[in-house]
């Protein structure tokens, strides 16, 4: 352990932090509006299934939501232990905006959660619909001023280093910085399909089980017509940032497409083998003019290459990385666009369609963190782009103690993550009996 980097290992304790705890926001962001949803089909139809949809699903958000906040605690613990030397360089500009976050987005959720989740039948139906949307509208603001933070890490204007700490002179450019929209569209999106595939998942492995009732048939409907319709929205989005990283940021662009040399008419690398030594990719596959296409919209367009760079990130993680995302996402467009022409048809989805709909249960997850990877690692090796250094904000925490404490971590995330899962599929399988106690009559209706 001691001939470890301290520095490299503070950054993995982080990435796994950060990597547990973005799982749960990615679900309670989009959550809480598809439990809006099923409230007001609720309200306008008097259709028990929509009552029963959102009674489930009210459960599963309540569980992302404790588990998302505990773990956020742990993050903020590192910017003292691991990270001192961030909040003393930025800490102008970050410890507001994290400020902003709680006194709006998280106070906002703290009141109205409890309404949400209890109120129901002890306060009018009025009440607890609006108490629905202002828990949505909290955790989509929280996701805000998160996005602000880090966006504004990546794409640093509106301040001046004093005596080498930043200091805000335009809290508008600060908060409206150039990558922000990009970020936060592609996060937002993101979190819609991890919910979309979410619900489509178990509702399959509901139906597979032998639950006909109209709210799993409500509830699959709803996943696959939400995923088919958010994942074209993604790819334009994507395309909208790809086009914004290579102005601010193209030595992470030259990353993620494996690109060594300044070409003009640069291929699409499909697959290759980056290779740092060599500064070279040992193995490829491309597809000419391709990258050049994408990523100026021009067949002969300039991409600059690492070679140019003085400094980039590491190239092999980004490369990988940002293939699982567009992997996954292409995989999410073939599926939801199947499961709703199926749909559409009259009947209902073939069972090997359910099957991998439930395979793809967490699709969501491993998108995002692939895509959240690319950014992260991306920024290598600055912490601020362009301004503050990682090696320059790290502790001086020898690598053992850090090594003991990631270990720590990595076991109880592990333990946590598989009862989160159990919990889930043990909340599907309270469900299916609740469902079985309905009138039969109402599944008639299922796929109205």
């Amino acid at each position: 352990m001691d001939s470890l980097d301290p520095v490299i290992l503070a950054r993995i304790q982080f990435a796994a932090n950060i990597s547990f705890h973005i799982l749960f926001p990615t679900i309670t962001i989009a959550l809480g509006w598809v439990l809006l949803y099923f409230k007001l089909r609720w309200r306008g139809s008097g259709d028990v299934r929509w009552q029963l949809a959102y009674q489930t699903w009210v459960k599963v958000f309540a569980l992302s939501f404790a588990l998302g906040v505990v773990s956020g605690i742990t993050m903020s613990f590192q910017f003292g232990t691991n990270w001192p030397g961030y909040m003393e360089t930025v800490g102008n500009i970050a410890g507001p905006l994290l400020g902003y976050e709680v006194l709006t987005a998280f106070f906002l959720e703290a009141a109205f959660l409890g309404i949400m989740l209890y109120g129901q039948g002890r306060v009018s139906d009025r009440m607890h619909t609006l108490a629905t949307f202002l828990v949505a509208f909290g955790t989509t603001l929280s996701a805000f001023w998160i996005l602000v933070l880090n966006s504004w890490m990546q794409t640093p204007v509106g301040f001046e280093m004093i005596d080498g700490k930043a200091h805000p002179t335009d809290w508008a450019a600060i908060v409206f910085n150039p990558s922000f929209p990009y970020r936060l569209a592609h996060v937002l999106l993101a979190s819609g399909l991890t919910v979309s595939f979410l619900i489509a998942g178990l509702s399959a492995w509901r139906l597979l089980r032998g639950d006909r009732s109209a709210e799993v048939q409500a509830t699959l409907r709803t996943g696959l017509m939400l995923a088919a319709l958010l994942i074209p929205l993604q790819i334009l989005a994507g395309d909208l940032h790809g086009l914004n990283t290579l102005k601010h940021q193209p030595a992470k662009v030259a990353a993620m497409e494996g690109i060594w040399e300044t070409e003009r008419g640069a291929g699409m690398r499909l697959f290759a083998w980056p290779d740092a030594a060599t500064r070279s990719n040992l193995f490829e596959v491309q597809v000419p003019g391709m990258a050049s296409f994408i990523l100026t919209h021009h067949w002969d367009g300039e991409v600059r290459g690492l070679n140019s760079f003085e400094h980039h990130p590491p190239v092999a993680p980004l490369f990988w990385a940002f293939r699982v995302m567009v992997g996954v996402g292409m995989l999410m467009l073939a599926v939801s666009w199947l499961g709703v022409w199926q749909l559409r048809r009259g009947g209902e989805p073939a069972r090997w369609l359910y099957r991998v709909l439930v395979g793809m249960s967490f699709a969501g997850w491993v998108a995002t963190l692939s895509g959240w990877y690319v950014t992260e690692i991306g920024r290598q090796p600055w912490l601020v782009y362009g301004t503050l250094k990682t090696a320059d904000a790290a502790s001086s925490v020898p690598a053992p103690l850090i090594g003991i404490s990631l270990g720590l971590y990595l076991t109880l995330y592990v333990v946590l993550l598989l009862a989160y899962v159990s919990v889930l599929f043990h909340l599907m399988h309270k469900a299916m009996h609740a469902a079985s106690d309905q009138p039969s009559t109402v599944a008639q209706g299922a796929l109205a």
